[in-house]
């Protein structure tokens, strides 16, 4: 069967799949500075693309504090930088601390709201670290707080024996992509401050993309100005590093790759010129709706070319059901409106689960077991968008003790054989179209929001008459993790049903939660019809 030919590997042929992380939730209370990992959290998110990290040890207690902790670091010519603003791009952090001395590298943490600045020697850097500790030090006209990093420098994903390497390929992942992200929008917001030559995209392991560009000079300068920023208000926010290949190959020109070097390769449906102007501004609508123009910079802004005019502007696609997706979406390999998903627990996975943890992303059709290959199963959704949202924030979370690695298929639809019968007694295969727990189909569609994994779940649609108890023996019952904190939600009182938050002791636990009581039916004395208790993750990082 085609199924047992699927590219379990997860992994993006040009090898940089490995620097992506998913998107950290925005915060809903201000924060001057960084807090400690939440509970359950792995790693630190410089961890993951660097070597220069910074344990809990470089983080003050509270931020507000400055940097009390100091002591217990040595100095290092890396700085820790917290509190930032959401705006704050790479180029101001640069405009704001290279008055204690020259900087070599910036890897910014935007979801964070935290930055590692290394300088060329210790002597800058505690400077910088004094200077915080005795004046505000304002970046993008907040002040941000300052400690040594435990680590002496940056590891850069190209020559890690050249501290100061660059490459005139960038790697572009795209945190938070609420949004679709094809080489317009690249082109649109790249190409006002340094030519672009050319775009490839790919969706393996969330949305990366590598951008080249004419010279390592202008790669510096595109990473200086974009490094952190959000091409839609938000979310779409872009992590930015120097790229391993020094040039891409691009064999089509298409919404995932282009050479404007070769405008021959294929010709858009959209004829127009590509003089497009940069955006970084509002987001488009919710992607049901019409055609939202692409907004440009003001006219002040400082990464447009101050030689180069507004010509025209792009409008955003459509996100249409794949039954009416373009061709030029549904013939090339890296979208598809089906994703891969293995590393399922044999005994506690099923259909179901999979549609409780996925339809938070996007509307769900088919689940479907692999009978060739133990713990994988392929899930199809209503369009690529919602299987790119899904790999960005639930590739590498655990459930039931096993890490689930999520990625795009090369198929592009669940075709029903070879179906089986699972461990717990359900079938291998589940048509979920007519559903009416898919979030995404009716007119309330909009109020959806996308969050990734977290500690706090919000509950809705429940029984009025449910209570605190009620709740903790349905998780009994049902063997998954019991929260710790409850809250109930004033309703009104014409309200037939409840709502609230569930807190638990990290975030592994609440999305096994998730996973098995999300859509549980609760029936009450007195009731004709059972009350579909629905789970989704909270924006409340704690109740």
């Amino acid at each position: 069967m085609e199924e047992d030919r699927e590219d379990i590997s997860g992994g993006e042929g040009e090898g940089e799949g490995g620097y992506h992380r998913e998107a950290k939730r925005l915060r809903t209370e201000e924060e001057a500075g960084g807090e400690e990992l939440e509970d359950g959290e792995e790693e630190s998110e410089e961890a993951v693309v660097s070597s220069g990290t910074t344990d809990s040890r470089s983080r003050s207690n509270g931020g507000k504090s400055g940097v009390d902790d100091t002591h217990c670091i040595p100095p290092s010519p890396v700085v820790h930088v917290r509190g930032l603003c959401d705006a704050v791009v790479e180029a101001d952090l640069v405009e704001a601390l290279d008055k204690f001395g020259n900087i070599c590298y910036v890897m910014m943490m935007p979801f964070k709201r935290q930055a590692l600045v290394e300088f060329d020697s210790v002597e800058s850097a505690e400077r910088c670290v004094s200077s915080g500790n005795r004046d505000a030090v304002c970046i993008a006209e907040q002040q941000a707080f300052f400690n040594f990093s435990t680590s002496q420098r940056i590891t850069r994903p190209t020559n890690i024996d050249d501290p100061s390497s660059g490459n005139k390929v960038l790697l572009l992942s795209v945190q938070n992509p609420l949004y679709p992200v094809t080489t317009d929008v690249l082109y649109t917001v790249c190409n006002p401050i340094v030519n672009v030559l050319r775009i490839v995209i790919f969706k393996r392991n969330g949305i990366q993309a590598m951008v080249e560009f004419e010279s390592v000079e202008d790669a510096q300068k595109a990473k200086l100005a974009l490094n952190g920023a959000d091409i839609y208000a938000g979310c779409c926010t872009l992590k930015i590093e120097y790229a391993r290949p020094n040039r891409l190959n691009v064999v089509r020109n298409d919404n995932s790759s282009w050479d404007y070097t070769k405008p021959f390769l294929l010709q858009r449906e959209r004829g127009k010129g590509r003089h497009r102007q940069a955006i970084l501004g509002e987001h488009p609508s919710n992607g049901y709706g019409q055609h939202c123009p692409l907004l440009p910079l003001p006219g002040n802004s400082r990464y447009r070319r101050s030689s180069e005019e507004v010509h025209d502007m792009i409008t955003y696609p459509l996100l249409h059901h794949k039954t009416s997706s373009s061709s030029s979406y549904m013939d090339h390999p890296a979208s598809s409106s089906v994703a891969m998903v293995s590393g399922l627990h044999p005994a506690k996975m099923n259909c179901s689960h999979i549609f409780n943890i996925f339809c938070l992303y996007g509307n769900v059709e088919k689940v479907k077991f692999m009978k060739s290959v133990a713990g994988t199963a392929l899930v199809e959704m209503g369009d690529e968008y919602a299987v790119d949202r899904a790999v960005t924030h639930l590739n590498t979370i655990k459930v039931f003790g096993k890490k689930l690695n999520v990625c795009v298929s090369k198929q592009q639809a669940v075709i029903p054989s070879q179906v089986f019968e699972l461990t717990d007694g359900s079938s291998s295969y589940q048509d979920f179209n007519l559903t009416r727990n898919n979030r995404f189909s009716s007119s309330q569609s909009s109020r959806n929001i996308i969050q990734p994994p977290a500690a706090v779940l919000h509950f809705y649609n429940a029984p009025p008459t449910l209570t605190q108890h009620q709740l903790h023996k349905l998780c009994t019952e049902h063997n998954v993790p019991i929260f710790t904190k409850f809250k109930i939600f004033d309703a009104k009182p014409s309200s037939k049903t409840l709502s609230g938050l569930l807190e638990f002791d990290n975030k592994t636990e609440a999305v096994e939660a998730l996973t098995v009581l999300n859509h549980h039916q609760i029936r009450i004395p007195n009731s004709s019809n059972p009350f579909t208790l629905k789970l989704c993750f909270s924006t409340s990082s704690h109740l």
